[in-house]
């Protein structure tokens, strides 16, 4: 019987596990898009850069996740640069590896397709937030969202390698603005750092906060 984690997990022809430190990069912006990342363990930053040379962060992957599926949907070269962010597994797949797969396999199609959607969803939330919320309520979701909240598993701290100038790249916001909302939320007893950061539920105050006139940013 076909187990999907299974077929990820092992190497094989066409699969290679990487045991990859942190800051490497897996694959660059406008490399050939030729295969399919699998984060079996650790976590992946997603950057983009302009033509003006501006670089933004546009997500942060963690554990059973995929990036470079773009090579799927007949992207030749990659839109964006994937790098870790800590010690991480990682599985290499050819592209003819994973499109093999989703063509004999129901299961592996399935749980595939759900990764994507969950992707996509993500990203429209992203949008939605970075056009209607204050760069107070982002930080605090990108914070929530960095320590797993609300996903999978169980709330984790939030490693020293996710700076301060990450955080503002991706909220879209500026580094003494993060640092400035930083300093309030563990004041507030939302959060603390001393080495790496920890996530209070009663971060959650925060995003729930509708009311313009109660709001934390100042």
């Amino acid at each position: 019987m076909f187990e999907p984690n299974l077929f990820l997990t092992t190497p094989g022809t066409g699969k290679n596990l990487l045991k990859t430190p942190r800051d490497r990069v897996l694959f660059s912006q406008g490399d050939p898009a030729d295969s399919v990342f699998y984060i079996q363990a650790g976590k992946v930053k997603i950057t983009v850069v302009s033509e003006q040379g501006k670089e933004a962060v546009v997500a942060i992957l963690g554990a059973d996740q995929f990036c470079g599926q773009g090579c799927l949907a007949g992207q030749t070269t990659r839109m964006s640069t994937a790098s870790t962010i800590i010690d991480s597994e990682i599985i290499r797949l050819d592209k003819s590896v994973i499109v093999k797969a989703l063509h004999d396999d129901p299961k592996f199609s399935e749980m595939f397709v759900q990764r994507l959607l969950q992707r996509t969803i993500r990203a429209e939330e992203d949008l939605i937030d970075q056009l209607f919320n204050s760069s107070e309520k982002r930080l605090a979701r990108a914070l929530l969202l960095l320590a797993n909240y609300g996903q999978e598993g169980t709330p984790e701290p939030i490693l020293t390698k996710v700076s301060q100038e990450m955080l503002a790249d991706m909220i879209g916001t500026t580094r003494s603005r993060v640092s400035f909302f930083m300093n309030k939320f563990r004041r507030l007893g939302f959060i603390d750092y001393d080495g790496h950061i920890e996530v209070y539920p009663s971060l959650l105050s925060v995003v729930l906060n509708d009311n313009p006139h109660t709001r934390y940013e100042e």
